[in-house]
This record gives C-alpha cells, structure tokens and sequence, in this order.
C-alpha cells in the first residue's frame, strides 16, 4: 500500500510557518575530505553557506525525506552514514510574507553522494566543499561540524 505523502498547499503555508515548529531534514554531506555546502538564495540563512535541508512531509520518515532532499536540491541519491540527532534553529526571517521568524526542529544526518552532486533547485546559486578547520560559518553549521566525527 502506497503511503499519502503531501506537503502543504500554499495558502495554508503562511499560518503554519507563524504558528508551528517545523520539522526538517539537514543533509551533512561529506566529499572531498570535507562537506559540501551551498549559498542560501533564500529566507532564512539568505547569503549563507549551509547545509542542504527541507521539510518532512505527513506521512514521510525521516530517512525518505533525506532521501527526496537530496534529489530535489542535489540531483543525486545519497548513503545515509550517520545520525547527528535533533537541533533547534530559530531565525528572525522568513520567506513568508508577513511572518517575520521561523523555527526549526532539524534533524541532521551525515551522507555521503552516490552520483556526482549540482544545483537541482533555486534554493542555492553555487556549491562549494569546505574542508577543516571549519571558520566563519552560520551558528547552525557549525553545531553539526561540531558533532561530527572525522576520520
């Protein structure tokens, strides 16, 4: 039996995102001895070099979303290698109009590509890997770094 997997119309988005934490996925993904980040085009975290990430859907596992995160914003599948555990992210922005802040219950996992990585979305205008010593990152990047284990 094939599960209903929605995301949530348009309309009713606003008053989600002002009135309840989300649920997301963040995909630490480790190449080149170190993790391929993106340049945020959009609210929150515009301008920043970050973690790709995305909503989980009704009725998703967190595992699918990584999953379908990863095709929708990377063009490519994943090996999902390690479970960082849950994080909280609370920004002053939003890309809703008239909601000003947005909150986060993020779940970051440590992947690996399958297929060579790019920009499959309009959410990041270039991909670069940053390797250790990891400085002047957003907050919320650096916790993940912070939690990794490199070999």
């Amino acid at each position: 039996m094939e599960k209903d997997v929605s995301w949530i119309p348009e309309d009713e988005w606003a008053g989600v995102v002002a009135n309840s934490p989300l649920v997301s996925v963040d995909l630490i993904v480790k190449q080149d001895g170190g993790v391929l980040l993106g340049l945020r085009e959009n609210e929150p975290a515009k301008g920043e070099w970050f973690v790709p990430g995305g909503c989980v859907l009704k009725n998703e596992r967190l595992t699918e979303a990584v999953h379908r995160v990863a095709e929708m914003e990377l063009g490519c599948e994943v090996e999902i290698c390690n479970r960082l555990g849950t994080f909280e992210h609370f920004y002053d922005t939003s890309e809703v109009d008239g909601v000003d802040d947005k909150h986060y219950v993020a779940n970051g996992f440590v992947v690996e590509p399958l297929q060579p990585v790019d920009i499959a979305d309009n959410q990041h205008s270039e991909l670069r890997v940053f390797e250790p010593p990891f400085e002047g990152l957003h907050p919320y990047v650096q916790q993940y770094l912070d939690r990794m284990v490199w070999e």
